[in-house]
């Protein structure tokens, strides 16, 4: 069970979509065990186009899955079908009860394609959910001065750190895992397009994250989406095929250049920092270069 630091493996390379929908023969979600203790998955690109990443970590006591992708229905996309079958994987191999086997359900901001698929687990036993305020969000984690605090959260042996991290939108943290040292940054920091709708919140929240990274051990970033080819180039909103994505994991020397780059940033517009692309208030310009591969 978690107790220290583990490291973990990403896939070499993730389902990224494909050239024709119909043809698509890639599962619904991509199971990924990064280690014993921690499963990533990702939404496949052919049901839609957000190809959203989630992060289910499991402790002693509880597991907690971090966003719950892009589609509602369980008849087009069955995130719960799969989640309960990895649960009861790791149960298996724990010697525990599923049935008595706590999850939590929490997001990293309320934006749709993070939270859509949490309407298939109302009805989970031993399962707790995030509400859809701003107000619900923060009490969640028993916050009383968001977005500056930050709070512990215990699975049973393996403690997150949760964070208050907005300017992507108001209502939006990140999270530490200490066990894996990964830092999840949402949509606020991610490889692709960083919506930023208030740009001073969001230089505040980088400030903060720029303290966090010289304060305590960050073994990978992650965000929830790839946007961007290895050359840098945009893969367009809507894209359904991306067949030169980078690794979603980042690394603290990319958040240190983004921040010095947006330092230099004083009016609205797109911004390229050898990196990332960071949209400062620019919310639905998304299309930066063409690709045949958009809608």
């Amino acid at each position: 069970m978690p107790t220290d630091f583990a490291k973990g493996t990403f896939p070499a390379k993730w389902i990224h979509g494909s050239k024709s929908l119909l043809d698509n023969q890639d599962p619904p979600v991509q199971v990924h065990w990064y280690n014993a203790h921690t499963v990533i998955m990702r939404e496949n690109k052919a049901y839609n186009y957000e190809g959203a990443f989630m992060y289910l970590y499991f402790g002693k006591d509880r597991a907690i899955l971090l966003d719950q992708g892009s589609t509602a229905s369980p008849n087009e996309w069955p995130l719960r079908k799969v989640v309960d079958g990895v649960v009861a994987q790791w149960c298996k191999q724990n010697q525990r009860n599923p049935l008595d086997y706590e999850l939590v359900l929490a997001f990293s901001h309320l934006h749709g394609d993070h939270y859509a698929a949490q309407n298939q687990f109302l009805d989970r036993p031993k399962t707790k959910i995030m509400g859809l305020t701003h107000e619900e969000m923060v009490g969640f984690w028993g916050m009383t001065k968001y977005p500056e605090e930050r709070v512990e959260y215990d699975l049973g042996g393996r403690k997150l750190w949760v964070m208050g991290n907005p300017g992507h939108i108001d209502s939006e943290f990140a999270y530490y895992d200490h066990y894996t040292r990964i830092l999840f940054t949402g949509d606020m920091f991610y490889r692709g397009r960083c919506y930023i709708g208030n740009f001073n919140m969001w230089m505040a929240s980088m400030t903060r994250l720029i303290k966090f990274v010289d304060q305590y051990p960050v073994e990978h970033i992650v965000g929830c989406h790839i946007e961007i080819s290895t050359k840098g180039e945009d893969y367009p909103r809507g894209t359904t095929y991306q067949p030169d994505e980078p690794p979603v994991q980042m690394d603290v020397a990319m958040l240190r250049r983004t921040y010095e780059f947006a330092k230099k940033i004083d009016k609205p517009g797109i911004y390229f920092t050898g990196d990332v692309y960071l949209c400062n208030q620019t919310r639905f310009k998304t299309t930066i270069d063409k690709n045949p591969y958009a809608y």
